[in-house]
């Protein structure tokens, strides 16, 4: 066999290993499933050190974070995962009672980690903010951006006949309107939400949402967070969690006022990143991760 032949074959096994191997962005990954109750979720983690979690946002999946996972894998334990009915882990299915956050302590759990710095964007906010009062014992420290405990009903509220309703009437509307249409709307809305910077983001986030099965719009998806429920705990708890709220200041708009939530936080602070909209971390990751690591670097001080 001549010198060239070799050369293909081994460009050749060098391919089939790293299309075996799975990578992080150009890094090798441990990747796999966990399990939760009747389900599993999927994750990937790259590093070592203090355990890293970070939470994806609504009709996105893990994969939002390359930025951040880029940044932070040099020194933590950085672990991204699908939430159930997104990506790669179980879908999500009508009927059946869950939260996001007991998912996440199970992921927890299923990874051998008994506490976590834990950050998480719109949705992913709203599971932090859920993990932030029912579970401030699983948290060295939590981040939430563009999101925070939501003000609807909790998971021990069964819907009510005009919840229903009302969601069926939204499901006929996409029916009618189409997923794909759907779609495009809702990536545009987020793209609207930008400041200067924001052109950066529309591809990768397109490429998430297209992905997307939209099971949650197209379902009677049930309360899977506690909520306003959450929030009841939180006042009566004041947990000395250390709790950054990192958000972004639209351009023209007036800068939002700090959280309902700082109330009940002793240990909480907040950081503005001006010219900036929704998805702060894909926007202006530079900015973005300067903040978030100040804020973790602070803790060890």
């Amino acid at each position: 066999m001549n010198r060239f032949c070799l050369q293909a074959l081994r460009a050749a096994l060098l391919l089939l290993l790293a299309a075996s191997c799975p990578t992080v962005w150009g890094q090798p990954a441990k990747r796999g499933y966990v399990p939760v109750r009747e389900g599993r979720l999927y994750y990937e983690e790259r590093g070592s050190g203090e355990p890293l979690v970070f939470v994806h946002g609504h009709s996105l999946d893990r994969r939002m974070w390359r930025e951040q996972v880029a940044r932070f894998a040099d020194r933590y334990r950085v672990i991204v995962y699908d939430a159930r009915g997104y990506g790669r882990s179980s879908a999500q299915r009508e009927g059946f009672l869950f939260t996001h956050a007991d998912d996440l302590t199970a992921l927890l759990d299923g990874l051998g980690i008994e506490r976590a710095h834990v950050v998480g964007l719109s949705m992913g906010g709203f599971i932090t903010g859920d993990l932030v009062a029912m579970y401030p014992e699983r948290l060295l420290s939590a981040t939430l951006s563009s999101g925070r405990i939501r003000s609807t009903p909790s998971v021990n509220e069964p819907m009510t006949e005009a919840e229903y309703a009302a969601k069926e009437a939204s499901i006929a509307a996409v029916r009618k309107q189409g997923v794909r249409r759907m779609k495009r709307a809702w990536h545009e809305q987020l793209m609207r939400t930008g400041g200067s910077q924001r052109e950066r983001m529309r591809r990768p986030l397109w490429r998430m949402i297209r992905r997307w099965t939209a099971w949650q719009p197209l379902h009677h998806e049930v309360h899977c967070y506690y909520a306003r429920e959450a929030m009841r705990v939180l006042a009566e708890r004041r947990p000395e969690v250390p709790t950054l709220f990192l958000d972004g200041h639209e351009p023209g708009k007036e800068r939002p006022g700090d959280p309902a939530m700082m109330r009940f936080l002793p240990a909480a602070r907040r950081v503005v990143i001006d010219d900036c909209g929704h998805m702060l971390n894909m926007e202006r990751p530079e900015a973005y991760n300067e903040a978030l690591e100040d804020f973790l670097t602070g803790l060890r001080k």
